[in-house]
């Protein structure tokens, strides 16, 4: 469009409605208050628009921390089976006793300082593990997988036992633990004859 026989004529100004001059139309007060109406306006709708932004930007920064801090969960999940696996190995030897061989001994020893290092490279890394004997059931880290009655001083509704810890990953849980929960009493039944 660069030949001038190409473009379109410009508009007539005098065809073209001038807002200025309908707002003139009026006395300067309403043209005053019109003005102000339309300034408020436009205010309201650039606040909006400056409080979305804000809004878009924070919540990019949370899921940047959260894609941070989270990104290594499927992989923290898999590494904490590990360690619970040489736990198992761990509880498996025989217990220490005076008469055992060195080489036992040092074994033990050695695989002792090595889940020590582990777990020290979990929590490093925002992986901690949450031991939960004696606790208050909480379903949001415990998962129950079975009920026995409540032993000593035990109150219903407490972990006995931890078939495994819970994992938690930044604050977040990663793995829950498997207990066993202390039942509550048993319902007496009710004598029905008065």
């Amino acid at each position: 469009m660069s030949d001038p026989a190409e473009t379109p004529p410009a508009p007539d100004r005098a065809e073209q409605p001038d807002t200025a001059a309908g707002a003139a139309a009026g006395t300067p007060e309403e043209r005053v208050a019109a003005l102000e109406a339309e300034v408020a306006q436009l205010r309201d709708r650039w606040l909006r628009a400056e409080a979305e932004t804000q809004n878009f930007r924070a919540r990019a920064e949370r899921q940047i921390a959260d894609a941070r801090n989270y990104a290594i969960q499927k992989f923290a999940r898999d590494v904490v089976e590990a360690a619970e696996n040489l736990r198992r190995g761990l509880d498996a030897l025989p217990p220490p006793a005076p008469d055992e061989s060195d080489l036992l001994a040092k074994l033990r020893g050695g695989f002792e300082g090595v889940e020590r290092s582990f777990l020290s490279v979990l929590e490093r890394n925002g992986v901690v593990r949450r031991d939960v004997v004696g606790e208050p059931f909480d379903p949001e880290f415990h998962q129950a997988m079975a009920e026995q009655p409540a032993t000593g001083d035990a109150k219903p509704g407490t972990v006995l036992q931890a078939w495994t810890p819970a994992w938690i990953l930044n604050g977040r849980l990663l793995k829950p633990a498997m207990v066993v929960v202390a039942a509550g009493a048993a319902a007496k039944p009710q004598d029905t004859a008065a």
